[in-house]
């Protein structure tokens, strides 16, 4: 049977892949555009150069006709001169010559002049500025260079203007970028099959660990042993040995509780039938075989009632939420008050003195505790005999102690104190008890993290009673 579907549950190699991919393709999406205009930066640098050459070649061409206010810029620029500069068949040159005044003097009379201002502090020492604009529809990067010119009869500065489209710079950055592209690609293959590869071997271990717990029988359960495991699955295999422990408890106290509950109920029920007929046959009297029948089914009530009280304590030590806090005080009053009537018809001389206690644990865990001890006091303790109830607290223990006046406990009575269905000697008259009071109250009280002693008072070398002393810690929100 499987305990969990698949369906719904991503693969450790699906999350890997896809948490170690996101990121990378994030940087590498923001690496490749941070790329592709670093690429086109590094063009424009680098034609810029061409870009200024020409214009400086141009500048050279330049010469000063006239003198005074007369003097005129005059160029004799032709257009092939221009053509060593054009990297190939791909990108075009434009350029504007204008005069000392700004009057078009040699180019295309369609450019438009520059307008704007040089930058504080180039990358050259010429005077030279560079924008991008668009010209006949096309984009260009242009080149503006402020050419001093001097002649015989004159001096001033031309402008001179070259511009160049951008072809052959976006190819040369797109060429980049996709050398960049494929890299990264293939990086991203890379790191897919690295992560599936590792992936799939480091839950080899885990397979095998699966097919060996689906292997296993139903009543199989030994610790899991995966002595290949990496470390980091080492808490999974403690943890599954823990549950699997508890599996283990579980199942045993399962099957000690019907073993017991078979052995224990089969006496009662047999005498129970043996009544019922000697009744049916009438070989006892009535009201005699009634009050008989009416014996054996109190017994046979009481032993049910203890063995179901000693399985709900293994589900109070299973128990995953923190208990209520319950004030122990509170509950042995109420024990006492239930427990009244056979205290007061074997005449005890009774005294019980509490404090408040409070404790982390179910209501009806300290009243089976409390119930158990005091019942057997008084099943102990002889008519007319002493009874006391003491309950004190520390800062960090309550202990509760219940003394009687009967005959204590002997050393073969010790040795088998917390075993299931071993009583002990009761006063005459107070009936044959199951032997499982002093086992319930032992599995309640290590449920609680406390300790339990039963120990005979002595005076003068003889036994007096038996003091039952139970210590509880106390519980941490005391205030709740």
């Amino acid at each position: 049977m499987r305990i969990l579907s698949r369906g719904g549950h991503t693969s450790l190699r699906r999350r890997l892949v896809i948490g170690i991919l996101l990121p990378v393709i994030a940087l590498i999406a923001f690496n490749t555009v941070s790329l592709y205009r670093q690429a086109l930066q590094a063009a424009d640098t680098a034609y810029d150069r061409t870009l200024l050459a020409s214009a400086k070649s141009i500048g050279e061409l330049l010469e000063v006709s006239g003198a005074g206010t007369d003097a005129r810029l005059r160029a004799t620029v032709l257009y092939s001169a221009l053509e060593p500069f054009e990297a190939d068949n791909r990108s075009r040159l434009f350029y504007r010559v204008s005069g000392f005044q700004g009057e078009m003097v040699s180019g295309f009379d369609d450019f438009p002049a520059w307008r704007g201002k040089l930058p504080t502090q180039g990358p050259y020492a010429a005077l030279v500025d560079f924008y991008d604009d668009s010209y006949r529809g096309l984009p260009v990067r242009v080149a503006v260079l402020l050419q001093p010119v001097a002649g015989a009869g004159g001096q001033g500065v031309a402008t001179i203007q070259v511009a160049e489209t951008l072809e052959l710079r976006q190819t040369l950055a797109r060429k980049i970028l996709v050398e960049t592209l494929w890299r990264q690609a293939l990086l991203v293959i890379v790191i897919v099959v690295v992560v599936v590869l590792v992936v799939q071997r480091a839950t080899l271990p885990v397979r095998r660990l699966s097919a060996q717990l689906l292997a296993r029988g139903e009543d199989d359960l030994a610790p899991v042993e995966a002595p290949d495991a990496p470390r980091e699955w080492l808490p999974l295999v403690e943890a599954t040995n823990q549950v699997v422990a508890k599996l283990r408890h579980l199942l045993e106290h399962q099957k000690r509780f019907v073993r017991d509950a078979s052995h224990q109920l089969k006496t009662p029920l047999a005498v129970l039938k043996t009544q019922v007929q000697s009744a049916l046959h009438g070989d006892v009297e009535p009201m005699l075989a009634l009050r008989e029948i009416n014996t054996t089914v109190e017994r046979a009530t009481q032993l049910a009632n203890q063995m179901l009280a000693l399985a709900k304590v293994e589900q109070l030590r299973q128990q995953l939420e923190p208990a209520p806090v319950q004030d122990w005080a509170q509950v042995t009053r109420a024990v006492a008050l239930d427990l009244s009537a056979l205290i007061a018809e074997s005449q005890l001389d009774f005294d019980i003195a509490t404090v408040a206690a409070p404790i982390r644990s179910y209501e009806w865990a300290l009243r089976a505790l409390t119930r158990n001890l005091l019942h057997n006091a008084v099943q102990h303790s002889p008519e007319q005999g002493r009874l006391n109830i003491a309950l004190v607290a520390d800062a960090n223990y309550a202990a509760l102690t219940i003394s009687d006046s009967g005959p204590g406990l002997s050393d073969a009575q010790r040795d088998k104190l917390f075993l299931p269905f071993a009583a002990g000697e009761k006063r005459q008259g107070s009936g044959q008890g199951s032997g499982l009071g002093l086992a319930i109250c032992h599995e309640i009280v290590l449920s609680l993290g406390g300790s339990i002693s039963l120990d005979n008072l002595v005076r003068g070398g003889r036994v007096i009673g038996l003091a039952a002393t139970v210590r509880l810690p106390l519980a941490d929100d005391r205030g709740q």
